[in-house]
């Protein structure tokens, strides 16, 4: 970070603009809204800063004079605005040896501060920066959040300035203090009446809304690139006060959620249970019971393999509020990361996704179903099983050259892609060294990725000439 975006008191303060033509006129009018007392040097000035001066004659004094290092003295800030290049050297130089802070327009070098492009919703500011490089992109940037905000987020800051006593009186909890100033955000952001409203409408519409028991939110976190979240999903991320995740979520997407939320990690891997099922299904019920926003994130979609359901139920017996919100699966965007489409009309017509793990020693998958032609299978935690998968699906009747695809940390910058034969699927898992968490598609779609791979991050390794050397040398 080159620059440290800081906003500064000026109200009052000395400032000094050398230059009086279009530039200059545009850094008074910056400096006459933060309420600066403004001193312009130039030997002429043009007819819009004899305007602007005019007006402001409070607040604006103009000294047809060129520039002399003396007259820094005693300014809080400098902009140099002229387009002569000499002068502009020679107001930074001045400044910076009484250690003055000085932006010289166009010049980063000679600057010790930049003006950044600015939304103004006083007092609410956002400062778009560009470090200086392109104010143009930051002015561009500004636009697109000039239509993304409210127009109401001034008052509604000045409405909160009003509210914070108050809210500091009537909740002890600052679990509850956060909670109804989040609501009364959402609710204003939405409704301009709700900041015209009494204190006390406002804390009774927010009894009526919120009990003393918070809610749980079952969220899928994607296959495993942040970019993947959904916007409702990275919505709630911001707002957890708890969030218990698995260990299929990426730290990228970890990064996403409010900073001062406590992290509980219940993940799980194959024969590997660190947290047991029930007690992450009590621990769900014990956090929302303290009044929290109580976030379940799951990696993919979270009732798609998650066991979603399971906690749903056991949240619904004891009678915790909670809202799902569903994920990219893992078959979906490993898939697409990887060039193969699911459906297909020339190759498949349906498709099934099939859990690798059992939860008892019984095998209830329907096999001679799966063995079946132009249909796609996507198998989850199928790794430690690809020995079983093989032999059942070509023990009834699925040809044994049937292509595969094992896809290693999909959607991430470490995806691979390893191509096979089905009946080579355990020693390509094996020879490749294909690590957890990955996902196994069979069918001949899967052939497609090698025309349609397009993430340059993603490795894709056809070993599919193992196999056919193999078939060679047999004959």
């Amino acid at each position: 970070m080159d620059y440290l975006p800081i906003t500064v008191q000026m109200q009052g303060r000395r400032c000094l603009i050398v230059g009086g033509g279009e530039v200059a006129a545009r850094k008074l009018k910056h400096l006459l809204k933060a309420q600066s007392q403004v001193v312009m040097l130039s030997p002429c000035f043009s007819t819009e800063v004899k305007e602007i001066a005019l007006k402001h004659a409070d607040s604006v004094a103009l000294i047809g004079e060129t520039f002399v290092p003396e007259i820094i003295k005693d300014f809080y800030l400098v902009v140099a605005a002229t387009d002569d290049k000499f002068v502009n050297r020679q107001v930074s130089i001045a400044a910076q040896k009484q250690n003055i802070w000085v932006n010289v327009v166009d010049d980063l070098e000679l600057s010790t501060f930049i003006m950044p492009a600015v939304i103004d919703r006083s007092p609410l500011l956002i400062a778009v920066s560009s470090s200086g490089i392109s104010p143009v992109l930051a002015r561009k940037i500004r636009e697109k959040i000039e239509w993304l905000l409210p127009r109401n987020l001034g008052s509604l800051l000045e409405r909160l300035k009003d509210l914070r006593p108050k809210i500091k009186a009537r909740f002890e909890r600052f679990q509850d203090k956060r909670r109804f100033s989040e609501w009364f955000i959402e609710s204003a952001i939405n409704d301009d009446s709700v900041v015209s409203g009494s204190t006390e409408s406002l804390f009774d519409s927010y009894q009526q809304r919120y009990s003393r028991t918070g809610k749980v939110y079952l969220v899928g976190a994607g296959p495993g690139a942040a970019e993947l979240l959904t916007v409702k999903a990275l919505k709630i991320l911001q707002k957890a006060d708890v969030v218990l995740y698995d260990a299929l979520v990426s730290e990228e997407i970890l990064d996403c959620i409010r900073r001062d939320a406590t992290l509980i990690f219940v993940g799980k891997r194959s024969s590997k249970h660190f947290v047991a099922q029930e007690k992450t299904n009590q621990l769900l019920v014990d956090e929302a019971q303290k009044g929290l926003n109580v976030v379940r994130l799951k990696g993919g979609d979270p009732m798609i393999f998650g066991r979603g359901g399971e906690e749903l139920e056991y949240l619904t017996r004891h009678q915790v509020a909670y809202e799902v919100v569903p994920g990219i699966t893992a078959a979906s965007g490993c898939a697409s990361y990887s060039g193969i489409p699911l459906t297909h009309r020339n190759y498949s017509q349906s498709i099934h996704f099939v859990t690798a793990y059992e939860k008892d020693e019984g095998d209830r998958v329907d096999w001679q179903a799966l063995a079946k032609a132009n249909q796609t299978l996507v198998f989850y935690m199928g790794l430690a099983k690809g020995t079983k998968i093989s032999n059942k699906l070509i023990a009834n009747g699925l040809s044994e050259s049937t292509t595969v695809a094992v896809i290693e940390k999909g959607t991430t910058s470490e995806q691979r892609v390893i191509l096979s034969r089905l009946g080579e699927l355990p020693s390509a898992v094996s020879t490749q060294n294909i690590q957890a968490p990955a996902l196994i598609i069979v069918g001949e779609v899967t052939a497609l990725a090698t025309q349609l791979h397009w993430f340059n991050s993603g490795e894709l390794v056809d070993a599919r000439l193992q196999y056919a050397q193999v078939a060679n040398s047999a004959m």
